[in-house]
């Protein structure tokens, strides 16, 4: 029995984005997003759709502010943790100390809402530094005690990560940004990274004010706040902006090794393209993927803003990559580095064909300026990518 082609009505989403409704037997290479029964499949009696297949690359999410604004707080894969969660490894006690340390910040946010006048003009002034900073490899859990950190301390108060908050201040202004924010008790910022002389001198402002506002501040970052920037712009030029966000931070190193790779094997062997269709239909059985041949989809990002990769993968249980090849220009791999994070906050499984995620970027980027941002992508896509081929928790 031949399979019946139809051609799917499409819907307009959350988000704006466009999915398919009905069923269609063809595949994603078609160019366009599909929906039903794998090419080649014999569908049942009753048409029930087994994996229903979209294509990121024929996603164009729209984003208001009042949902960027809405959208700080810690992923789905950050939504439960707390300290006692965390689970710190014997061998490096800075990653206990750390949580002491977490536990003692959180209990000082808001601490002085609510006293009287008296008090606040006659109680012993504590000096603290505004905000703490953890500083660490890949994968010691720095994610995990930023957010529960934030869950631990009372609100209002705002998770995201660094580029997130560039993004707010492109979409509200920045003066808006401040107003906003400064009303929060504690904003949390993981991945801290200053990847221009623009966003240097932008954060430095931004933490400047809310520091003087009276929020406390949490960040995470591969780098330590006084080094930020070296080895990308001229560092030296702004060396009084990048030590104004240095003085902000108590510092507290968490060493370890990469708790992703800690007792596991190495990443698994990509598999071929004849595999593809077998093994999603095996893993994702009733859910929607999206299916993509690598170079369309890396050519679509360029044309979607990385404040919406959050949106753009909404929906999605995993994805299906064909043929994944070194990228080789620095902008096109700063994108998928976003595209990297928001998959992995949202625990979304990896299959593909082509080169192994290790070699998704050239050896000069992995040992260039953004070397830790590259590595900390590659840490995570071989997260994925271990759950969709053989089950392991990323």
């Amino acid at each position: 029995m031949a399979v019946q082609h139809v051609r799917p009505a499409v819907n307009r989403g959350k988000y704006g984005l466009r999915h398919a409704a009905a069923i269609d037997g063809g595949l994603a290479g078609e160019g366009r997003a599909v929906a039903g029964i794998l090419s080649g499949d014999n569908p049942p009696a009753e048409r029930t759709t087994l994996v229903q297949i979209e294509q990121l690359a024929a996603r164009t999410p729209a984003v208001s502010v009042d949902e960027l604004l809405k959208g700080f707080y810690p992923s789905p894969r950050f939504g439960q943790v707390s300290f006692a969660s965390y689970r710190p490894d014997p061998n490096q006690p800075s990653q206990a100390a750390a949580v002491k340390a977490l536990e003692g910040f959180a209990g000082g946010v808001g601490a002085g809402d609510g006293a009287g006048l008296f008090k606040k003009l006659f109680a012993k002034k504590v000096e603290t530094r505004a905000g703490i900073y953890l500083d660490g490899g890949f994968g010691v859990g720095k994610t995990h005690l930023l957010a529960s950190l934030w869950h631990a301390a009372p609100g209002p108060k705002a998770f995201g990560t660094f580029v997130e908050y560039t993004n707010l201040v492109g979409a509200l202004s920045f003066r808006k940004t401040v107003e906003a924010l400064s009303h929060y008790k504690l904003v949390c910022i993981d991945e801290f990274e200053l990847d221009d002389p623009g966003d240097t001198v932008l954060m430095s402002r931004l933490m400047r004010e809310l520091a003087d506002a009276g929020v406390k501040l949490a960040a995470t970052s591969n780098t330590l706040p006084g080094s930020l920037g070296d080895g990308r712009f001229a560092a030296v030029d702004f060396a009084r902006e990048i030590q104004v966000l240095a003085d902000q931070f108590d510092v507290i190193r968490i060493d370890g090794e990469d708790f992703r790779h800690r007792g596991l094997p190495a990443a698994p062997a990509p598999l071929k393209n004849s595999q593809l269709s077998a093994q999603m239909k095996a893993e994702f059985d009733g859910k929607t993927v999206a299916q993509d041949e690598f170079s369309s989809l890396i050519g679509h990002l360029a044309g979607v803003h990385p404040s919406r990769y959050r949106q753009l993968i909404d929906g999605i249980d995993g994805v299906v990559w064909r043929n994944v090849e070194t990228i080789t220009e620095q902008a096109v791999a700063l994108r998928f580095v976003v595209l990297a994070d928001r998959l992995y906050d949202k625990d979304v499984p990896i299959l593909a064909s082509g080169v192994p995620f290790d070699k998704l970027f050239t050896d000069e980027m992995m040992h260039g300026g953004y070397t830790k941002k590259y590595y900390r992508a590659v840490s995570r896509l071989t997260a994925l990518a271990r759950e969709g081929q053989n089950h392991e928790p990323s």
